[in-house]
């Protein structure tokens, strides 16, 4: 995996700036870049993110991506898989964690109290 991080040692995370809605996703959703960057159009990079859903917030279409995805709910809840009005789906708990590989289809996704994910992406070698 090509590295594009810089060398930080323990610091503390301000969570209640620097959010911002990333690009393509519905309103309510909003990351804060820890480390890295992705570059999807030449396929290179990492990236380390904090995700939050605020409540009640859904997707209506599923993902797929190059890149590799690896997904901690730090809190919160997340239903996975909910249909294009927001029912359904299975709910998954704080503390449970998934790996995707490139070209995986996964969501769409909810949040019914609102969540924070934990997020790498990167591209293999």
């Amino acid at each position: 995996m090509p590295v594009n991080k810089p060398h930080l040692e323990f610091h503390r995370v301000e969570v209640n700036s620097g959010w911002s809605p990333p690009r393509d996703y519905h309103s309510g959703i909003e990351q804060k870049i820890l480390a890295g960057a992705l570059d999807e159009e030449h396929r290179s990079g990492s990236r380390t993110r904090l995700l939050r859903f605020a409540p009640g917030v859904f997707t209506t279409e599923p993902f797929v991506h190059d890149y590799w995805e690896e997904v901690f709910l730090v809190e919160g809840d997340l239903t996975v898989g909910n249909d294009a009005q927001g029912q359904g789906g299975e709910s998954f708990p704080a503390g449970t964690y998934a790996c995707r590989p490139p070209g995986a289809v996964h969501g769409p996704f909810k949040s019914n109290g609102g969540c924070l994910l934990y997020e790498i992406h990167y591209y293999a070698d």
